[in-house]
């Protein structure tokens, strides 16, 4: 008798008695109970084993086993191994894209609406033996590994902060409902939604911190650092109090408002922010730091 079928037949047994169970036995049959429900419930989406590497620029690697398939975006591909072969697909390659070209063709569709290609590459293990491929992150930041069917199954994310994910991951899209969170909220009315019970793999810019919100629970962030939350967690707005606060503070109008439960993934520095500071530096005469010449400097060297 397998693992599953002895911990089915016991809870056959356990379930026979439950009316005359004390406290215990029915902590005890609660507990067996969800073994049981893991246990029959196979996971439908490729399942795959990843190692992340680096620290600040980060790649993933993942291990495909034969015929085993990871989907990736166009370009995110660092590299790979001797058999595995490289497919380009319209959409995602998920179930959800059922219906025929016209549904292929809606699928990938959405990926427009998130600024995403309309072609992801899918990379699959056609040879004996366990082979591994590559994937890296764009710019400087983490890489964020969730497995999808610990989280239940559904996790919203910032636009284009997908990289990779397990075959059978649906990449889609999730829109704000409220008009002042699409408005102010900093990701706008369309985000990506993951679906399926896979591992899949966010990018985002600096440092990723997890945060566990508890019924009722609220934490304010500013609105260019949301990453990712799952759907229980209510994400709004609010108005940054006082009039010296939203004039000098620096930090806009809004704060994003999470309230949980449920769990949200921040960045310490998003791609924005980043790319407005090398803007700023770039366009901005230098400063000759430490120099006795100053601009004198500049002058000689065609920057002035």
């Amino acid at each position: 008798m397998g693992f599953p079928a002895a911990i089915y037949h016991f809870h056959r047994q356990i379930s026979s008695v439950r009316g005359k169970a004390g406290p215990g036995m029915l902590r005890l049959f609660n507990f067996v109970k969800k073994i049981t429900t893991m246990a029959e419930t196979p996971r439908v989406n490729h399942e795959i084993d990843y190692k992340i590497y680096g620290e600040e620029l980060q790649f993933v690697e993942i291990e495909l086993d034969p015929q085993e398939t990871a989907i990736a975006e166009s370009g995110a591909m660092m590299m790979m191994e001797d058999g595995i072969q490289m497919q380009t697909i319209f959409g995602d390659g998920s179930a959800q894209q059922s219906g025929g070209f016209l549904g292929k063709l809606m699928s990938a569709g959405k990926r427009l609406l998130t600024g995403e290609s309309l072609f992801m590459t899918a990379f699959t293990n056609g040879v004996q033996g366990k082979k591994k491929v590559s994937f890296a992150a764009p710019y400087t930041g983490k890489i964020i590994p969730l497995d999808l069917q610990e989280l239940g199954g559904t996790i919203i994310a910032q636009k284009d902060a997908f990289l990779a994910a397990a075959k059978g991951v649906s990449v889609g899209i999730h829109f704000q409902r409220r008009l002042g969170t699409g408005l102010f909220g900093g990701e706008g009315f369309i985000m990506e939604k993951l679906e399926g019970d896979g591992m899949a793999f966010l990018h985002a810019g600096g440092y990723i911190v997890e945060k566990v919100l508890q019924p009722g629970e609220v934490l304010k962030i500013d609105t260019g650092c949301v990453v990712a939350y799952t759907p229980t967690v209510d994400f709004d707005i609010e108005f940054v109090r006082g009039i010296k606060n939203f004039m000098f503070g620096g930090e806009g109008l809004f704060f994003a408002r999470m309230q949980g439960p449920g769990k949200v993934w921040i960045q310490s520095l998003p791609i924005s922010r980043l790319a407005g500071r090398i803007m700023q530096y770039g366009t901005y005469n230098r400063k000759e730091e430490g120099s006795l010449l100053g601009g004198i400097g500049n002058i000689f060297d065609g920057r002035e």
